[in-house]
């Protein structure tokens, strides 16, 4: 007698170890997502329309750009109307006071905003409730129910019409939503970081510098992105509180409505040109801006 056994019948050949991950990837896979991915396909179109139309209409002839029959592709192509757009009235005038005003809001509110939300986070101190409060009652004050004040004010203090007071005016909106954001983030660095880098021989302003801003920087530029945004598309303080001859790119659009109507295509063309600086802060930062914008999210 032989001590062999025969192989069982219900035995099922190996599968290989790809075939089998796949087929697990495949099974784990969410029932809803080729729902999810047409959503955010429609989502997109959605938002991206209105730019692509604008550029679209920026390269199209003047008579195309009104015509009852709209065309969907810019052939012929034309850039007539951003020869136009620049000889309509100074550009490069309104576009740097923007980038100054702009650039400046932005450098001031992240450096004071930030002073702010360290102290708010991170030190107890009488009133850090009612300061708390006051940032979040700020940020609901509608924006148009403050042009009064702020004009007589700035005449009072002798910054009407000027560069400066209109870079203050823009930090009472941009600079709340700074501090409160900044905070969101330094809460949820871990104090423990810092006391160990003190521990190690660090001072509290080493500890923070060398510990505590590098994590930061994510929220930084992401808050940095929401400020610029902000400040470069404001249209009425710049309206109201500097002149025809000091006016910012937002304001410059509206040479192209005259008494004689609006001229589409020209202003979508300074519209397509006023987009560059923000196109190109964005993707200097964009590495950033994910991790930036849900980093406060999550409790570190």
């Amino acid at each position: 007698m032989t001590d062999t056994a025969a192989p069982a019948a219900s035995e099922q050949p190996a599968v290989p170890a790809p075939a089998a991950k796949l087929r697990k990837s495949k099974e784990k896979a969410p029932k809803g997502r080729p729902l999810y991915n047409l959503l955010g396909v429609i989502t997109a179109v959605v938002l991206g329309f209105p730019v692509y139309w604008m550029v679209n209409t920026a390269l199209k002839p003047s008579k195309d750009a009104i015509s009852t029959d709209p065309k969907f592709l810019p052939f012929p192509l034309s850039l007539e109307n951003f020869k136009r757009a620049l000889e309509v009235s100074d550009f490069w005038g309104p576009v740097l006071r923007s980038l100054i005003i702009a650039g400046s809001t932005v450098a001031i509110g992240l450096v004071v905003g930030l002073l702010a939300a360290l102290a708010i986070s991170r030190f107890a101190f009488r009133g850090r409730k009612v300061v708390i409060v006051g940032i979040l009652t700020v940020q609901m004050v509608p924006l148009v129910a403050m042009i009064i004040p702020v004009f007589l004010l700035l005449n009072d203090l002798g910054q009407y019409n000027k560069l400066s007071g209109i870079i203050l005016t823009y930090l009472t909106f941009v600079l709340p939503f700074t501090v409160w954001t900044l905070r969101g983030f330094i809460v949820n660095i871990p104090k423990e970081l810092e006391e160990s880098a003190m521990v190690d021989g660090c001072t509290r302003t080493g500890a923070f510098v060398r510990v505590v801003f590098p994590l930061l920087a994510p929220g930084m530029v992401a808050t940095a992105i929401y400020g610029f945004i902000q400040a470069w598309n404001e249209y009425l303080y710049a309206l109201q509180l500097l002149s025809q001859t000091n006016t910012t790119a937002t304001v410059w659009l509206g040479n192209f409505t005259t008494t004689r109507g609006t001229e589409y295509a020209p202003m979508m063309a300074g519209s397509t040109m006023m987009a560059i600086p923000v196109v190109i802060f964005f993707l200097l930062v964009q590495r950033r801006i994910a991790s930036g914008l849900t980093a406060g999210a999550v409790k570190g």
